[in-house]
């Protein structure tokens, strides 16, 4: 994969396939959804790595590194900014900490790109980055995933990450996160959720987590409505729109020197 409609990047590279459900924010994944469809075209490296359970296509558990897929990020000679991993999280356990270190071979070797790496496993993140990595790429940013107050505590091991930039993605928003401490927390990604299957998104979530970007200067950047509009009624993504508070908000973070 390339080109994406994802409003904050401009690529996607996905030298890992595959995944497993970790929490409430995994039960609608387009991931999965998609790697179905790319069985379907005879795409080998997705193939088994979903399967049907009732209504609803869900991860097998298979993980695949994809060697080949390593070069890609050599071949844009255009600086862009690449989501890592669209299909996969990179610090899933089934992926190993020597194909780790590949990727960010990579990713040391083309600086002209930021790489956009986000992961429901922060804890893993802080232990591989610290303990096997041991530099900090000014080009890489790292992130995880909050979807409510019960994976709030994410950020905390996300804290421990030695990073030039790090990010939270509060995407899809299924309920409050309540007091959340994002110091040292350079971006907010906020969005909801998307799809015939999508939980309502409410402009109170909102409101708390930009007024918590304002105390501690993190940009703040609203993806989506998603399916359900602020005023709770069900309509599709591009009826919805982006603007909050009558605004659309693209902020980016500004590089840090901070590990």
């Amino acid at each position: 994969m390339a080109e994406t409609q994802i409003e904050w990047t401009d690529a996607t590279w996905n030298p890992v396939a595959g995944c497993t459900i970790m929490s409430s924010g995994c039960t609608n994944c387009y991931a999965m959804a998609m790697a179905k469809r790319l069985e379907a075209m005879r795409v080998e490296k997705y193939a088994g790595l979903t399967r049907t359970s009732g209504k609803r296509t869900i991860w097998t558990g298979i993980v695949r590194e994809d060697e080949n897929a390593l070069q890609i990020p050599h071949s844009w000679k255009k600086p862009r900014k690449i989501f890592v991993n669209s299909m996969s999280d990179l610090f899933h356990d089934a992926v190993s900490d020597e194909f780790i270190l590949k990727v960010w071979q990579v990713m040391r070797d083309t600086p002209r790109h930021n790489y956009q790496i986000l992961t429901k496993r922060p804890e893993r993140m802080a232990s591989v980055v610290s303990q096997v990595i041991g530099d900090i790429l000014p080009n890489v940013w790292l992130g995880t995933s909050i979807e409510d107050a019960a994976v709030a505590d994410r950020v905390d091991h996300l804290r421990q990450v030695p990073a030039a930039i790090r990010f939270i993605s509060f995407e899809p928003l299924i309920g409050s996160v309540g007091d959340i401490d994002l110091s040292n927390i350079h971006w907010a990604i906020v969005g909801g959720e998307s799809g015939s299957s999508a939980r309502p998104i409410q402009e109170e979530w909102i409101d708390e987590i930009y007024g918590q970007c304002l105390d501690y200067g993190t940009a703040f950047f609203f993806k989506q409505w998603g399916t359900w509009g602020k005023d709770n009624k069900r309509r599709s993504k591009k009826a919805n729109g982006r603007e909050y508070r009558g605004t659309t908000w693209d902020q980016m973070p500004i590089h840090s020197a901070e590990a």
